[in-house]
């Protein structure tokens, strides 16, 4: 079963498949792709990398610039905010301008910035500039997904490809505790910043040739109706944050602003001649379903990576490297399981590790939630990383199978990008909530409380895609 469909920008409309296999490519050409899928691959990483590195620095964050709650707040959710609300139009671009050219403009500019966000003098610095890297963030993932698909045409190989593009970039949510831990020992939250900009250099060098170049598509993008959706969410999130401080009339005024915004955005999208979400793909049921799952992992797996190192540096005593081998039974499944889930795709189709691996979530959550209350051993919370690892690595390669099978043909670029937007917005809810719940210091009621949430929002859309994929439908 074709994991990544070619996008639309690689066959014009009218385009017709030819059903022959692909002969196999020349030795060298093997070579090359495989560079370049590893490339694409090491792009991916570098961007999660950013995400579960910066987890462990929060606290010398803290120390370092006086910074409060809200402050640690915006320092990730300005970086996720502007990520989710542009890889709605990312995909378009991928799409427009050809996904091999967006992807190394956004690699490298990714880079550039990174080394910005490390000469942050203060937290609005730092704030701004994680904003600003957000939008470089958001050219690289669906650009790399929609190149893996141009250079693996073949279902069979692309599927693997995937497996192997997904268990690269899943290294990264394994190594980016222990990294991050090892960097702030050594010299401090700012390299954890600068850790990638080699990344990015080796990532563009592997990438280097035009082996998946595609020509420009005609996908029209409505930048008002972009600016809407961005502007949305930030409120949204504003709110959610101000409340967890108790600035209610703030909490107030920017929920209201968040309405606002986002029936502007309704209203421009219901006119535009290019949506940005794009009514087909959401049309499915499942894809509606789905794209729930996606923000609902998310929504577990950032909460999670903000809340537990405030609480294993702040409550248990433990150092920044320290707290990067605690994570590792969380981050560790991103890499052993994405070759297996592909594999049991294959074999039984995307339902079953998505309700299996939803089920895991909600049950690490009630276990993690045991595990933090005063007294608990680690060993406790280790089982509950343990199952919160496994659900994730379960779901999301299946996620991304069962959207592209649902999906309109000819939108690998479009796909991705709301795909990955939900997973990002609910990222951002999920620091922003459980966030509000534990604060700065993460003490252990808090902490139990803010671990509990992930509980019920992954079991509800677990079980919303259960329904909505049942064999009686």
């Amino acid at each position: 079963m074709s994991v990544l469909p070619p996008t639309g920008a690689e066959h014009p409309p009218g385009h017709v498949l030819d059903p022959t296999p692909p002969a196999p490519p020349a030795p060298s050409a093997q070579r090359r792709r495989r560079a370049a899928l590893l490339g694409v691959s090491l792009g991916y990483f570098m961007v999660l990398l950013d995400l579960t590195v910066l987890a462990v620095a929060e606290p010398d964050l803290v120390a370092s610039l006086g910074m409060s709650a809200t402050g640690l707040q915006w320092v990730t959710t300005a970086y996720t905010v502007v990520f989710a609300a542009l890889l709605l139009t990312a995909g378009a671009l991928a799409d427009r301008h050809g996904a091999w050219r967006v992807f190394r403009v956004g690699t490298a500019a990714f880079g550039a910035l990174s080394l910005l966000c490390a000469a942050a003098p203060g937290t609005g610095a730092l704030v701004a500039a994680r904003a600003v890297l957000g939008v470089a963030a958001a050219a690289v993932v669906p650009s790399s997904m929609a190149v893996v698909a141009r250079l693996y045409p073949d279902p069979a190989a692309r599927t693997r490809a995937v497996a192997a593009w997904a268990a690269v970039s899943g290294a990264a949510v394994a190594a980016g505790p222990l990294v991050g831990g090892l960097l702030v020992q050594l010299a401090g939250w700012r390299a954890v910043f600068v850790v990638n900009a080699p990344i990015a250099v080796l990532a563009l060098g592997l990438a280097a040739g035009r082996g998946a170049a595609s020509p420009p598509g005609t996908r029209r993008i409505d930048w008002p109706a972009q600016a809407g959706a961005c502007l949305a969410l930030a409120l949204a999130t504003d709110a959610v944050i101000a409340v967890g401080g108790g600035a209610w009339r703030h909490a107030a005024v920017s929920a209201v602003l968040s309405v606002a915004a986002g029936s502007a955005f309704v209203r421009r999208e219901l006119r535009s001649t290019a949506p940005v979400l794009g009514a087909g793909l959401l049309r499915s049921p499942v894809v509606r379903a789905g794209l729930a799952v996606g923000a609902a992992v998310n929504f577990a797996l950032a909460g999670d990576l903000f809340v537990l190192p405030l609480l294993f540096q702040g409550d248990r005593g433990l150092g920044a490297l320290a707290t990067g081998v605690a994570l590792l039974p969380l981050t560790l499944p991103f890499v052993v399981n994405p070759p297996l889930t592909g594999r049991i795709v294959v074999a039984v189709g995307p339902r079953t590790p998505i309700v299996g691996g939803t089920v895991l979530l909600a049950v690490g959550a009630l276990v993690l939630a045991a595990g933090s209350r005063a007294g608990a051993g680690y060993a406790v919370l280790a089982v509950g990383l343990l199952l919160t690892g496994a659900g994730v690595s379960f779901v999301l390669p299946a996620v991304v199978a069962a959207l592209v099978e649902a999906a309109p043909p000819g939108t690998a670029g479009a796909v991705a990008g709301v795909l990955n937007a939900c997973r990002q917005s609910g990222a951002t809810l999920g620091v922003a909530v459980m966030g509000a719940c534990a604060g700065t210091t993460a003490h252990p009621t808090g902490s139990a409380a803010a671990l509990l949430v992930p509980a019920g929002v992954c079991a509800a859309a677990g079980l919303w895609f259960a329904v909505r994929t049942s064999p009686s439908r």
